[in-house]
């Protein structure tokens, strides 16, 4: 099994999140809440809650490419070698044509 290595989210992202939860204390708690403490709480979030959020997205994901790929066979099953049948069923509705052994 591979070494897992620490989720992680962008430096554009972390600084999103960090201004999200501070405006989160601001508004919903009527509390001031410092880049630091907020930064340290989007750390253990990320660390305590972000593996099972990650597992998730993972099994959905899982699951759509398994539906998918169950779907393949259906959607592009191409009939092998279909020269010859096509050849028989073309000629089916055409009368027979009689050639003498000189006009092949």
């Amino acid at each position: 099994m591979r070494e897992q290595s620490p989720l992680e989210i962008s430096p554009e992202a972390r600084k999103l999140a960090i201004a999200s939860i501070q405006r989160y204390f601001t508004e919903e708690l009527d509390q001031q809440i410092g880049d630091l403490k907020a930064a340290l709480l989007l750390d253990y979030f990320v660390a305590e809650v972000g593996p099972a959020i990650y597992n998730r997205g993972i099994a959905d994901a899982q699951e759509f490419l398994q539906e998918r790929a169950s779907d393949l066979a259906a959607v592009y099953d191409r009939t092998e070698f279909p020269y010859w049948e096509r050849l028989q069923r073309r000629d089916a509705g055409r009368p027979a044509v009689r050639r003498t052994p000189n006009e092949r």
